[in-house]
This record gives C-alpha cells, sequence and structure tokens, in this order.
C-alpha cells in the first residue's frame, strides 16, 4: 500500500525535486514526514540518484530533515513518529545525494554529542559511510557510539537505533566499537547492562556464523563471557538477563553452525574455559546449552509449580559438567552458580530457598571436584542468601518446636563440603567464612544454625590465631542486639567449634583466655554444665601443645595451664610499678579474665585427679588464691597498700563467688566452691574491717571514688550472704562491723545537716554513708537473721525516718572547678566530670538510697501508719505518720529520678497508697497515672523496664488496693480498670507484660483464697474480666516472630545439651503462659465455695457473650485466623469449668450452649461445644427435651449445624449413663437419627448414620426390645450404607467418618483433661501448633501450684497416639513433592513472561498495530463485544483471552470494569495490550449498525431455531463477536440484528457453558481459521 501511495504521488508530479520541496513546505507533522519518508525511499529504489534530484535531496536533507531532527526535540505525542520518519528519510537523502552529504554529517553529529538529534542523525548516516574512504571517521563513530552507551546515561535512541545502525556499518567502526568495550576495563556491577546493550546490538557481527578474524570473534574473549555471566546472575532487570540469554544462546548456535573447535582462553591453567566447542561432542554440548538456557528462562517466571519441576534438569548439567573418567570439571563451574545467584536474586522468597536447599542438597547425590569458583560463591552469594531469616522456617506439618530443615541442611553439607577440601584448601575456606559472618549485621536466627554447622565440622587443625579473632569478632561484632536465648546458643556453638577447629600448636593460652572472656558467662559459659566440662576436657587434653604464651617461662613447665594461671594471679594481684596511682577503679575485665582461668584451671585438675586423691585439687586451688589471699589478710592491717591492688583484689573476689557455683539445675555447691568460699571466708575479718574503715573514715573523698564504694558495699554483701549461708553466729567477723557500720554512717549524716558550706569530700561522705545504710536495708530484707535485737535499732530507724525527703545535695562550690573524672572502659555511672549533668547521677543516688532506706522503715512498720490524719499516733516515726506528704515526695521524686532508680519509690506507694486510697483518692489516683506514664516510656528499654513493670504491677494491683477499690466502685476502681486494659493492650506489641500482671493477681487472690477470712476473696469477681481475658490472651504474630518463636523453642527442647538452657533463666513471657497462669488458676478454685462458685459462674457468662460477640463479628473469620483462636479458647475454658456448674447455673446459659452450636464453626470449636454438651447431658439428663427441640427447626435454616448435635448424639452411651429409664431417649434417638437420614444433603446424612449405628448398637446391648418392629428398617438402612455407597467417593467418606478420631477413639468422660483440651483435641482438630499447650507447660510453670489431682491433668487413653486427619474428601492429585521424586521430567512450563513497561524503552508510544508488530502479534480484524456481560471475573478473563489470541478490540460496557481487582487478577495486565472500547447497552444497537455499515458480520453466540454449527461454520475476516448476558443471553432487539447465530455443538446434559468459556472457543476457532492457516471444511 505504501509503494502505491508513493508511485501515485511521483506519478503526478513532473519534477521529483518539485514534488520534495512541496513535502517540506508547511507545518512539520508526522504524517507529512511519513510522506517524505515514502517517497525518498521509493526514488532510493528506483535508482535515480544524479544531478538535479541528488541536489534536491541534498537541499531536504540540509535545510528541512536536520532542523526537523532539531525541532523535534521540544516533545509532543507525534515526536517518536516524526524521528522515525525523518531519520528514515534522512538515510534516503544520504544515498541520494551521494558520500560527501553523510561525512559531513557525521562529523556534525558527532561535535553535538551527545545531544538526542546528534545521535538521530549519527543512526541514519552511519550504514552510508564507506569502508576505506573515510575508516577514521567511522572509528571515531564506534568508539564514541561505545562510549556513549557505556556512560550510562546515554538517550534512548542510543540503543533503540544508533547501535544498530552501527552494527550494519562498514567494519572499522564495528573493530573500533569492540576495542573499546575491550578496553572499558573490569565493569562494575551497574556497567553490565550497557555493555550487555551493546553486545546484544554487535552480536550479528561478533558473533556471526561465517569465517572471521579471532579478534573480532566474541567467543574467544573472557571479558564477553564474564559479561554474560553477570548479566544472567546478577543483573536486576528482566531486559538485561533477556539480553544476556540471548548472547548466550547465539554464541551456541554460531559454534554449532560453524563445526569448528574453539576454546576461550581460562582464567587459569588449572580450571577449563569459559566456553568451549568441540565438534565431536557436538550433540553432548548442544544438549547441556539447551537444558542451561531453558532453566535460565524458567527463572524469569518467579512461579515456584513452575521452577520446582525443572530443578532435576539442574541436577543433569552438573552430571554433565564433570568428567567420568578423570572426575575433573568439563564446564566451568561459574555457569552453574549463575543459576543459583539468580534464584537467590529472586523477589520470591521460597525460590530463594528451594535454591539454597537445591545447592545444599549436592553433595548428598555426588562429590563434585574441588573449584575456587565454588568456594568462592559459598563464602560469597551463598552466604549472603543464608542472611535471610525466613528461610530457617519450619516446613508444613512441622510441630512447633522442630529443627530447621534447612539449617539440618546446612550442617549437613558443611560437614560433607569441608572433608572433601583438600588440607592447604580448608584453613584458607573456613577463615574466610568465618570472617565473612564478622563483616556483616546478622540476624539471631542465621547466625545460630550457621554457628551449629561450623560447630558439627570434624575435628582438624584448620584455624590458627587469625581464625580465633575472627570468631572474637563474631561474638562481639555481630550478636549485640540478638535475642538472649538465641545469642546464648550461638556462642555456645561457637566455643565448640573454636575447640574442634583451632589448631592449639599456633595458639598461646593467652589467646584462648581472650577469646573465652568474649563469651558473656551469664548467657553460655557457666561452671557446672556440659559445655564447660567440655571445654575443661579440652584443656586437658591440649594444655602441653599451646603455643608460648607471652606469661610462661622458658621451658615447658611454665607453660602448661596451672603455671600460665599461677602467673596471671601473680601479675593480677600485685600493682605494676609502672603503672600510676589513679584515682579511677580500673576495669573489671582483667578480674573476669582472672577468675575464669581460675576456675577452668582447678576443674581441668579435677578431671586429672578424678580417679585419685581429691585434696590435690583443693590443694591447687589453694596455689591459686595464695597471692589473692595474701593480700586480702594485709587489707584490715596494711594501710600503705596500694589503692589499685586493693581494688584488683576485691574485684577479683567478688568475680569467684559470683562465678563458682555451679548452674546445673538443682545444683549444691561441690568441692571446689566450698573450698573457695572457705579460703575467702578465712580472710573476711580482714576485708570486713577494711571495708568498715574506708566507708566510715572519710577515705573516700572524691566523684570517682563512689564507683569503689559500690565495689566495697557488693563484698560486704557477698560476705554477708557467706556468711547467712554458712550459719549465722553471733560475733562472727561481719556482724562485728554492721554495727559500728550504721552508727558511723548516722553520724556522717547527723554531722553533715549541720554544716553550712559542704566541701566535696564531705558530700561524698554523706553519699557514701547513705549508700550503705541502703546496702544494710537491703541485706536485712534479703535475710532477717540480721536484723539486729539490740535497742540501737529503734535510734537508727527515728533518724532515718525524720531526714527530709527528696533533700538535693548542695553542689560543692569551693572545689568545683579543680575536680573531674575521666570516662572509664566499663560505663561507670559516675565517669563524667563533675558538670550539672554529672552530679545530677550523684544526687538521683543519693536520692534512690534514701527511698530505699524509707521503703525498708514502711515495711517494717507499716501497721503504724495511719489512714486518715485524725488516725495519727505519737509515735517514733515521722515519716510513717505523714503519709500523706511521704507519697506526695515520692511523686515529687519521680519526676527527677532517673528509670534504673526509680524501684524503691515503688515500693514505698506500694505501702502508702493503700492506706491513703479512702480518704486521699484523687491523690492516688495521681500516683497511678504518673507510675503508668514512667513505665509506658520505658517499653523499648530492656535492662530497667522488666524490674520497674513488677514493681508497678505490685503497687497498683496490691491486693489490698483491689479489695478497697472493689468495694468503694469509685474513681480509683475504673483508674485500675484503664491500667489493666492498657496493659493487656501492650502485651500485644510487648510480649510478657501481661504474664506478669496476672501472674501476681492470681498469687494474690490465691492467698486470699486460703486466707481464714471468707469475704478475702470476694473481690476476684469485680476483677473478673481480668481473668477473661487471660484465657483468651493471645496473638497471630507475624512471620518473622513466628520464626523467633520456633528457634527459642527448638533450642529449649535441646535441653541440658545446651548451655544457654541452664544458665539463662526462662522468663516465661511467651503468651501461651498467660493462659497456662489463669487456667492453673481456675484449676486450685473450690466449686463448693461461694465466691469462689460465684467467680467461676461470673466468668463463663462473660466467656459465653465473649464467643456470641465474636460470632457476631465481621472480621474475616478463617482457620487459625485471630477469632478462631479467641473462640477456641472461650471453650476450652468453659470445658476446664465444667465441674464448678450446678443445674441452677445451668438453666441459665445452656439456651446460649445450644444456640452456640448453630453457629458455623471451625471444625475444632465444633468439638469443644459437642464435648461440652455432652458432659452436660451426661451429668444433668434434665437438659434433654432442649436438646431434642434442636432437631425441629427447618432443615434449610439449620443444614449446616445440625451435624453438631447428630455427633453429640452419636455419644448416646455417655449420655444416657445417669438416666434410670432409657428406653424413651433410645426411641428418640432413633427417631431423630432416621429422620436426618433422608436429608438431601450428603454430610448430614454421613453424620445421621454414625448417630444411627451408635444407637443401634446401644438398642442391641441393651436389649431393646420394643423398637423390634424397627428392626428391618435400621438393618437394611445401615446394611446399605456400607455396601450401596461403592460408587466414587461416598464409600471412602462412610469409612472415614467412622474412623474419625471423635466418633472411634474419643471418649467424653475418660479423656476429660487438660491435656485432651489443651494439647491433643487442638492437635487432632488441625488448629496451628502454636495453639498446643503441651502437658509439660503447665507443670514448669510453677508460680501457680499445680492441684492435688495429678488425674486430671493427663488422659490415660490412646486418644493423644493418633495422627492428625479428616473424614472430609481431599483432592488425590499430584502434590509438588512428588517432583522431588522425578528424576528428570520429559517436559516443563516455561511461562511467556511479558515485557515490563521499561522494557520497550522509546516504542511505548507507537500505535497498537506498530505495537502489536514489534511484538510479534499479528493484526486480527476480529471485535469481541462483551458490553451485556456484568461479571468482572467474566470479563477479565476474557481480556486476557482476546490479548493472547490477537483480538483487535474488546468492547465492554464501562471502561470501569478495567480498576476491579477481580477482573485484574484474572486478566493478569491483558488490558495494557489490547485496545478496549467503550459501549454502553443502551447504545450497541446503533453500534452494530455502525460496524455492518464498514462490513463487519455480525455473529451472535446464541442457540437459536436457525443457528449454525460451529464445526461448520467458516468466519469472514472482518468479524464482529456479539457475546449475551449471563443468565439472559443477547436480547431479542439484538438477534435480529445478527447476521448470523453460531452455537457451540454439546454432548452432555448440561444446556449451557460460561459465556467466557463459549467466547473462548469461539475466538479460538477464529484464529485457527484465519490466522493459523488450518484447513477448514467448508461453509
Amino acid at each position: 500500500m505504501e509503494r502505491v501511495l508513493a508511485d501515485a504521488l511521483l506519478t503526478q508530479s513532473r519534477e521529483p525535486g518539485e514534488l520534495l520541496g512541496a513535502l517540506c513546505g508547511g507545518e512539520a507533522s508526522a504524517e507529512r514526514a511519513e510522506t517524505l519518508r515514502l517517497v525518498l525511499q521509493r526514488l532510493e529504489e528506483r535508482g535515480a540518484g544524479a544531478g538535479a534530484l541528488a541536489k534536491a535531496a541534498h537541499e531536504v536533507a540540509r535545510d528541512h530533515l536536520v532542523p526537523l531532527l532539531h525541532a523535534s526535540q521540544g516533545g509532543g505525542p507525534a515526536r517518536p513518529r516524526v524521528l522515525r520518519a525523518a531519520s528514515a528519510a534522512l538515510r534516503s537523502c544520504a544515498r541520494l545525494a551521494g558520500p560527501e552529504l553523510a561525512v559531513t554529517l557525521a562529523e556534525e553529529a558527532l561535535r553535538e554529542l551527545p545531544s538526542a538529534p546528534a545521535v538521530e542523525l549519527l543512526a541514519a548516516v552511519a550504514p552510508c559511510l564507506r569502508a576505506p574512504e573515510d575508516a577514521p571517521l567511522l572509528r571515531r563513530l564506534g568508539r564514541a557510539s561505545v562510549e556513549l552507551a557505556l556512560a550510562g546515561d546515554a538517550p534512548p535512541a542510543v540503543g533503540a537505533r544508533l547501535l544498530p545502525a552501527l552494527a550494519q556499518s562498514a567494519e572499522p567502526a564495528l573493530r573500533a566499537a569492540w576495542d573499546a568495550l575491550s578496553s572499558a576495563g573490569p565493569g562494575a556491577e551497574g556497567s553490565t547492562g550497557p555493555e550487555l546493550l551493546v553486545l546484544s546490538a554487535l552480536a550479528e557481527k561478533l558473533l556471526t556464523n561465517h569465517e572471521r578474524h579471532g579478534d573480532l570473534d566474541a567467543r574467544l574473549c573472557g571479558r564477553f563471557w564474564r559479561t554474560v555471566q553477570a548479566g544472567l546472575g546478577r543483573a536486576q532487570d528482566g531486559l538485561t538477563r533477556k539480553r544476556a540469554r540471548y548472547l548466550l544462546q547465539r554464541a551456541v548456535q554460531v559454534s554449532a553452525e560453524l563445526a569448528v573447535d574453539c576454546s576461550c582462553s581460562p582464567q587459569d591453567t588449572k580450571g577449563p574455559s569459559l566456553f568451549w566447542w568441540s565438534e565431536k561432542r557436538k550433540d553432548e554440548l548442544l544438549k547441556f546449552w539447551e537444558n542451561y538456557i531453558l532453566i535460565m528462562e524458567i527463572l524469569e517466571g518467579n512461579q515456584i509449580h513452575v521452577i520446582k519441576p525443572a530443578l532435576p534438569k539442574l541436577n543433569r548439567l552438573f552430571e554433565c559438567a564433570v568428567s567420568e573418567e578423570n572426575g575433573c570439571w568439563l564446564f566451568h563451574p561459574s555457569w552453574h552458580t549463575c543459576i543459583y545467584k539468580r534464584m537467590f536474586e529472586s523477589e520470591n522468597k521460597i525460590l530463594a530457598k528451594e535454591g539454597v536447599i537445591h545447592f545444599l542438597e549436592l553433595y548428598d547425590v555426588k562429590s563434585l571436584p574441588y573449584s575456587p569458583e565454588l568456594s568462592e560463591f559459598i563464602t560469597g552469594p551463598l552466604m549472603d542468601a543464608l542472611s535471610e531469616s525466613c528461610l530457617y522456617s519450619r516446613s508444613p506439618g512441622q510441630p512447633l518446636g522442630s529443627d530447621s530443615p534447612l539449617g539440618l541442611k546446612l550442617q549437613k553439607f558443611l560437614v560433607t563440603y569441608t572433608s572433601l577440601l583438600p588440607e592447604e584448601t580448608k584453613s584458607c575456606f573456613l577463615l574466610k567464612l568465618i570472617q565473612r559472618m564478622a563483616d556483616r549485621h546478622w540476624c539471631a536466627v542465621p547466625v545460630l544454625f550457621l554457628s551449629r554447622a561450623l560447630a558439627s565440622i570434624p575435628s582438624c587443625k584448620a584455624l590458627g590465631g587469625e581464625g580465633l579473632l575472627a570468631l572474637r569478632d563474631v561474638l562481639q561484632r555481630t550478636m549485640i542486639t540478638h535475642q538472649v536465648l538465641l545469642r546464648g546458643a550461638a556462642q555456645c556453638y561457637l566455643l565448640q567449634t573454636a575447640m574442634r577447629l583451632v589448631d592449639v600448636e599456633k595458639v598461646s593460652l593467652s589467646d584462648i583466655s581472650a577469646f573465652l572472656l568474649s563469651l558473656r558467662q551469664e548467657e553460655s559459659l557457666g561452671r557446672g554444665t556440659v559445655l564447660w566440662t567440655e571445654l575443661c576436657d579440652w584443656l586437658r587434653v591440649n594444655e602441653r601443645y599451646f603455643k608460648q604464651s607471652s606469661l610462661g617461662g622458658s621451658d615447658g613447665q611454665e607453660a602448661s595451664l596451672n603455671a600460665y594461671v599461677k602467673n596471671l594471679v601473680q601479675e593480677f594481684v600485685k600493682s605494676p610499678g609502672w603503672e600510676k596511682e589513679s584515682s579511677f577503679m580500673p576495669d573489671w575485665l582483667d578480674a573476669r579474665l582472672t577468675a575464669l582461668m581460675v576456675l577452668l584451671a582447678v576443674d581441668v585438675e579435677g578431671l586429672k585427679t578424678k580417679f585419685r586423691e581429691k585434696q590435690r585439687t583443693q590443694n591447687v586451688l589453694r596455689i591459686f588464691l595464695d597471692p589473692l589471699l595474701d593480700a586480702l589478710g594485709k587489707l584490715g592491717t596494711n594501710a600503705y597498700m596500694p589503692l589499685l591492688r586493693t581494688d584488683r583484689c576485691l574485684q577479683l573476689l567478688v568475680r569467684l563467688l559470683h562465678s563458682c557455683v555451679p548452674r546445673r539445675p538443682g545444683a549444691q555447691d561441690d568441692e571446689v566452691s566450698t573450698a573457695l568460699q572457705g579460703s575467702i571466708m578465712s580472710a573476711s575479718e580482714s576485708v570486713s574491717q577494711f571495708v568498715l574503715r574506708r566507708l566510715t573514715m572519710n577515705e573516700l573523698q572524691d566523684v570517682a571514688d563512689l564507683d569503689r564504694c559500690q565495689l566495697y558495699l557488693t563484698v560486704l554483701s557477698e560476705l554477708m550472704s557467706l556468711q547467712v549461708k554458712l550459719g549465722w553466729k553471733a560475733g562472727n567477723p561481719i556482724s562485728r562491723v554492721l554495727s559500728p557500720l550504721k552508727n558511723a554512717c548516722v553520724r556522717h549524716l547527723q554531722e553533715a545537716e549541720d554544716r553550712q558550706e559542704p566541701t566535696l569530700s564531705h558530700q561524698v561522705q554523706r553519699v557514701v554513708s547513705m549508700a550503705a545504710l541502703a546496702a544494710l536495708c537491703e541485706a536485712v530484707d534479703q535475710y532477717p537473721v540480721l536484723q539486729p535485737d539490740s535497742p540501737n535499732a529503734e535510734p537508727v530507724d527515728r533518724f532515718l525516718s525524720a531526714l527530709p525527703l527528696n533533700h538535693v545535695l548542695q553542689k560543692p562550690r569551693s572545689e568545683e572547678q579543680s575536680i573531674g573524672v575521666c570516662p572509664l572502659e566499663n560505663g561507670s555511672v559516675f565517669e563524667e566530670s563533675l558538670s550539672s549533668k554529672g552530679w545530677g547521677k550523684v544526687v538521683a543516688q543519693y536520692l534512690h538510697d534514701q527511698w530505699v532506706c524509707l521503703s525498708f522503715l514502711l515495711r517494717k512498720h507499716h501497721h503504724l501508719i495511719p489512714s486518715t490524719e485524725s488516725d495519727v499516733l505519737e509515735g517514733f516515726l515521722p515519716t510513717a505518720e505523714t503519709p500523706v506528704q511521704a507519697l506526695q515526695a515520692a511523686l515529687d521524686v519521680l519526676t527527677v529520678l532517673p528509670a534504673g532508680r526509680i524501684l524503691p519509690v515503688f515500693r514505698c506507694m506500694e505501702v502508702l497508697v493503700p492506706k491513703l486510697l479512702t480518704s486521699e483518692e484523687t491523690l492516688c489516683i495521681e500516683s497511678f497515672d504518673v507510675a503508668w506514664k514512667i513505665i509506658s516510656s520505658l517499653s523499648n528499654t530492656q535492662l530497667t523496664f522488666w524490674p520497674n513493670l513488677k514493681a508497678f504491677v505490685h503497687f497498683v494491683f496490691d491486693h489490698e488496693i483491689l479489695t478497697i477499690a472493689a468495694k468503694l466502685k469509685g474513681q480509683v476502681y475504673f483508674k485500675i480498670k484503664e491500667i489493666m486494659c492498657k496493659m493487656i493492650e501492650m502485651s500485644s506489641i510487648k510480649s510478657g507484660v501481661f504474664n506478669i500482671l496476672i501472674r501476681h493477681c492470681c498469687q494474690s487472690w490465691l492467698v486470699a483464697a486460703s486466707g481464714v477470712s471468707q469475704g478475702s476473696f470476694s473481690s476476684a469477681k469485680d476483677y473478673s474480666e481480668l481473668v477473661l481475658e487471660a484465657c483468651v490472651f493471645g496473638t497471630v504474630f507475624r512471620r518473622d516472630q513466628r520464626l523467633i518463636q520456633d528457634v527459642q523453642t527448638f533450642i529449649e527442647n535441646l535441653g541440658q545439651g545446651c548451655a544457654a538452657n541452664v544458665i539463662i533463666e526462662n522468663a516465661k513471657r511467651e503468651d501461651y503462659y498467660v493462659r497456662i497462669c489463669a487456667i492453673k488458676f481456675l484449676c486450685l478454685l473450690d466449686g463448693s465455695d461461694v465466691s469462689h462458685k460465684l467467680f467461676l459462674e461470673a466468668l463463663a457468662i462473660k466467656l459465653l457473650d465473649k464467643d456470641e460477640s465474636a460470632s457476631r463479628s465481621r472480621t474475616r473469620y478463617h482457620e487459625n485466623s485471630l477469632q478462631h483462636r479467641v473462640k477456641n479458647r472461650v471453650w476450652q475454658t468453659l470445658l476446664v469449668l465444667f465441674p464448678a456448674f450446678d443445674q441452677n447455673f445451668l438453666h441459665g446459659i445452656i439456651d446460649k450452649v445450644f444456640h452456640a452450636g448453630f453457629t458455623n464453626n471451625q471444625a475444632s470449636i465444633k468439638y469443644f461445644i459437642e464435648w461440652l454438651i455432652i458432659l452436660i447431658l451426661h451429668k444433668f439428663p434434665e437438659f434433654l427435651p432442649k436438646f431434642w427441640a434442636c432437631f425441629s427447626y427447618g432443615e434449610e435454616k439449620i443444614k449446616a449445624s445440625i451435624c453438631t448435635f447428630l455427633s453429640v448424639l452419636s455419644h448416646l452411651d455417655i449420655i444416657v449413663q445417669n438416666i434410670p429409664e432409657k428406653k424413651l431417649v433410645l426411641k428418640q434417638a432413633l427417631t431423630v437419627a432416621l429422620q436426618w437420614c433422608l436429608s438431601h444433603n450428603f454430610s448430614v446424612r454421613l453424620y445421621a448414620l454414625v448417630a444411627l449405628k451408635k444407637a443401634w448398637h446401644l438398642c442391641k446391648t441393651l436389649q431393646f426390645e420394643e423398637c423390634g418392629a424397627w428392626t428391618a428398617v435400621i438393618e437394611c438402612s445401615l446394611s446399605q450404607a456400607e455396601s450401596m455407597h461403592g460408587a466414587g467417593n461416598a464409600r471412602k467418606n462412610w469409612q472415614r467418618i467412622q474412623d474419625h478420631f471423635f466418633f472411634s477413639t474419643f471418649h467424653p468422660l475418660k479423656d476429660y483433661c487438660l491435656e485432651t483440651i489443651f494439647y491433643t483435641l487442638p492437635r487432632l482438630s488441625g488448629v496451628t501448633g502454636e495453639e498446643w499447650i503441651a502437658l509439660d507447660k503447665f507443670a514448669n510453670f510453677t508460680d501457680i501450684p499445680s492441684n492435688a489431682g495429678s488425674q486430671w491433668y493427663l488422659s490415660g487413653t490412646a486418644l493423644g497416639e493418633l495422627s492428625p486427619g479428616d473424614w472430609s474428601q481431599q483432592d488425590q492429585g499430584s502434590t509438588l513433592g512428588e517432583a522431588d521424586s522425578q528424576s528428570e521430567w520429559a517436559d516443563v512450563q516455561k511461562k511467556i513472561i511479558p515485557w515490563g513497561q521499561s522494557a520497550l524503552e522509546s516504542d511505548l508510544e507507537l500505535e497498537f498495530q506498530d505495537r502489536a508488530a514489534k511484538l510479534g502479534k499479528s493484526i486480527s480484524r476480529l471485535i469481541v463485544v462483551a458490553s451485556l456481560i456484568d461479571k468482572p471475573t467474566n470479563l477479565g478473563g476474557l481480556c486476557r483471552t482476546c490479548e493472547v489470541f490477537g483480538a483487535a478490540v474488546l468492547v465492554v460496557g464501562s471502561l470501569q470494569c478495567v480498576s476491579d481487582r477481580q477482573f485484574q487478577h484474572l486478566s493478569v495486565s491483558a488490558e495494557q495490550w489490547l485496545p478496549l472500547v467503550e459501549v454502553r447497552p443502551s447504545q450497541l444497537m446503533n453500534y452494530l449498525q455502525q460496524k455492518k455499515a464498514e462490513g463487519y458480520t455480525v455473529i451472535g453466540v446464541e442457540q437459536t431455531a436457525q443457528s449454525s454449527d460451529l464445526a461448520q461454520y467458516r468466519f469472514p475476516e472482518k468479524s464482529l463477536l456479539l457475546l449475551g448476558n449471563e443468565r439472559e443471553g443477547i436480547p431479542a432487539n439484538l438477534i435480529q440484528q445478527l447476521d448470523v447465530c453460531v452455537e457451540i455443538p454439546q454432548q452432555g446434559i448440561i444446556r449451557s457453558l460460561n459465556v467466557h468459556v463459549s467466547g473462548a472457543l469461539l475466538i479460538w476457532e477464529y484464529t485457527r481459521q484465519q490466522l493459523l492457516g488450518c484447513a477448514e471444511p467448508p461453509s
């Protein structure tokens, strides 16, 4: 058509030049530019290029086209068409005008680069340049084009037009471009895309099937293949990956066509080439590369069900890549790693996980030869992939706390891979692996499983000092913010790794001790654990082989562990002469190190003398401690001992006492700890006298000395604790210093009150004295045996109580500027200079200590505190006599104290508020508000939040406060309820908050319940909603939170084998412990007690209301949703409460229970409701009439829920146990069962048959003769049920429902226990494992005692041994798992992935026909009219079908349907590639008439009297397909407009097809006839 138009224009014009001039005149438009292109191309084809025409072409190019290209830069909708037409026209002008024009334009364009018009000019004239004459210009053009493309910010036309034009240019340009590409240097990560753009544009010349010089053969260039691999494995966009696949495919194709051997030079002489070809092995090579490219194409799909069946082909690639003869690599392993890199980089995490698992399983099947590339891949991309926590989740069906499948595979892989490594490379590989762990921040879960995998490697001498440092880096850099239990377990594994992999001959004992110091003793390295014993044994075996330590001597004897530790203690205790005396305390790290090594050495000695004399161990300990004991013994008498030495000795003493006690569960002191404590107690008198002197004799005079004060008080506390443990006797060395210490502190404080201008030393002494008194109060509180009986106690109490509250220490002025302190490494609280902030910490410490003393006094003399001002008694404790002022002072001090100092204030408020609740309600509410504000602000501060929260709960929810508030029902009562709700709300974000609250309340109520007073428990009823919320508490966690909980449970299941379980105390902050606490509390209540009974009944009513409100909720209700879980917990609790229900109470709630049975519930809830109804009817048969009434509703109303009551009926044998006259019940049961056996619902009939079979069996067992007339009917029905259901799945379902646990094994009475309610039944009914509460969880929760009746906890039947299952029919189709059993599938899916919008670059603005042609789509003339269709699902499916088969246009009733989610789900973006037209149903008549006038045949899809058979009908090219409405079809008025009706031939009974299916069949038939060239039958 275009040629005809051009010829017509040229024929009508006498001179071509005049025609060209006319076309160049006027306004520039896309149509005019395209017409000019047509004429010039036709002139070029005719070969007319001399004389006047050449001059005219030159003028057109210079005067019109070049300015047009520059003018089009402004943009506009028609810009792309103008550019394409002008560029093509310019190329024709260059050929018509001669080579000089092309050279001139090219030189000008090169000067104007990188502008878009210059690129268009070069693209137009480059193919016109001549090879010999214009060689320099061609070389410039080639270099400039490549440099522009690699720059990254080049105009789109560079890739779309300039590079393809370059490929059509002469050889100098191509050679220059190849040289520029090769000399660009090693490609950065972002340069892969531009390089592949250039290579794919030049591919026809660089990868040609003609013989060419080697320097232009890309197959022989290693840089080319590395770029292709980078594009295959690491490219983020699909277009770059597709270019890489294209280049690989073309290289393979060219190699096969050339049939010449070739090889790309290898990177090293050992490994295979990156690419090679051998004509002898052509078939093998083609098969390998065909599979490789197929896998890479399939990986573009990101759909696991498509990709997983193709993974066996990847196994085949590895088999082909390794030579069977000599076991070496035939193909470079970097090709295989590209596949895994692509999988690891996938957005689909499931695919990434499959890729990791597939790689880890490689060595299970075949041992691959060693390759440096594989090792680098493992320590690089594989480690990056393994850092994703989500990969370690347990598989579906695995119970909670199971080991991670990927973790197990990683462990097995690392063991296998390292065992295959050559010895000379194993060390390097493991070192890189560990260093990679330390180089980045890892989440807790990956570090844990990687550490375990490392610890499982068999012992070998792989790591030296550098490896030990790398392990230290992992401990110190990577794990700081990890969860405590996971961090502790990972430390255990890393220590085991060190013991297995470190070459002891390359490290010294100093290196080992420094590494051990990086382990946290409070999390992993505790004495007495299995890990500690393993470490001691390792030291015992290897102590003679360690490298010489810097502390050791020259001979081997001094290099032993004992010599090292002895030296270590001596060096630590003595004060170095070169070290300057400092006012600052030494760091605690050295004391920790020394104490750790002493205990290790003693236990190692214990292993040596295990079967010999035990005295030797004590002797060795004495040798180690001699320097320390000698120094401690001189403390009390040697006033000139250096301060640094005394500090170190006391630090070591504290660390030894803290670390020596074994950490085994229930462990007591062993001989080592006993000997150690005895040795230290021998120096207790000297130490205590030293502490007394330092604290009372004004020797602490500087702010830095306050750290020393804390050390001395810690030592004194340890000695008091040790003395109490050994037996507190009058006159012991410790007791002799307590009274003088107390009196001296009081004296100092009294003197300080009288001073007008205090100095720094006096203020420091004042702080020290208050701190000492606070420490003594805490010690007496902890050990009542320390309480003095002397009359001196009362004056001290009176003095402390008389001190002014919240007195701020005056900052000393005279010495303010001269005092300064420097920061310490151990983060001392007094490490700042004496600025206002630094002094503020001192003041905070002073106020804290004062409130500690006050708290002690208030608890000691709480009976003296008056409730009102009129109750004030003249006593000797001023603070106790003025509780209002004390409480107000407490509120004031809370505003200034830091979070870590407020505990004693809360304890004081706990004593004061109950006394003032009646008289000072407003003040009490204010105290609650202030305290809660502080607590809520600390939620992100782990160290201070939990202790403060516990104190807050003890304060606000004190039993006395709760009782008084419930009695008054005033503002305090509602404030407590408000705080209660806020805490429950906080618990959904921060696990463990509700645990503390419910534990405290239940414990206080249990104490009240066991009290003598009958009314002490009655207030619990007023807070029953707290127990209600506890019974149903538990949130649905995010996937990452569930993973952490799973891994923590897995670690806990390891038991004592993991030292972290022994050392780290389980805080029991999981959500299920809230429910356990509440349930155990309810189990301990006595139903015969009136107050208990009222509480339980109120709770039961609230639970039923909770269930009803959950049923009415509009929240999405699906299996294991939060709504399902809440309802499940409600009925679990009701089952627990059932024994406390009497008949009168059940009369009030039985209707609610039956009504719940009619609700649409999940399976687990149905079982609990049915179970409860069975128990009610068993215990109280009086409710049977109400039960029978449940069967009298209309079938349509209850067909879904009647199965619940039929299930109850199937347990008729339990129900009738307490009924003397069973005949009427049995008769009624048979009547009901037979009635529902006739239901039209299949499931209802099955349940009814089960009930009938059970009831009839009971009749025969009881020999019920009155039903003899029914024998024939019932026996026939049951026999038919057994035999007639042979067709389809009916018989299987009948067998399954009989074998179901609820009808076969479950016994409502024998299985009535906590184990069945909370573990077995949820497990068998498909509830998520997070809801299973095993019996050991109840036993481990010791905060609430267990019920005396242990049989109430454990089930005695076989129910717990069953596996989960359901009687309902399940699909029998193949699963994804079957793919694993296939060695290699014959065929796999390969989805065609549509281009993203970015892939089409500058061609997005093409018209539909141009776009379709670009995409390789044929242009159809079929119009599909779907205006009558209503459902968006049908419209979305039709849109997808029309786009796939290339329909011209889809007509819809409203374009708004495109935004519908259901439409988009079915269309999968087809609407973006298919023209849509809106024609409303009211406009259809005119639209059809218009199309008829245009020559279209209107075809209707409808069954009419004159319909044509689709199999016999031949579609015209211009066809319009009219589809009818889903229900009404095509209206009668439109049928009259049809040219023909076509119907689809049918073989079945159903009379019609879905409208989308009908339309799809006709669209395919049209396509088959018109476009696919199939043989059509005659019309």
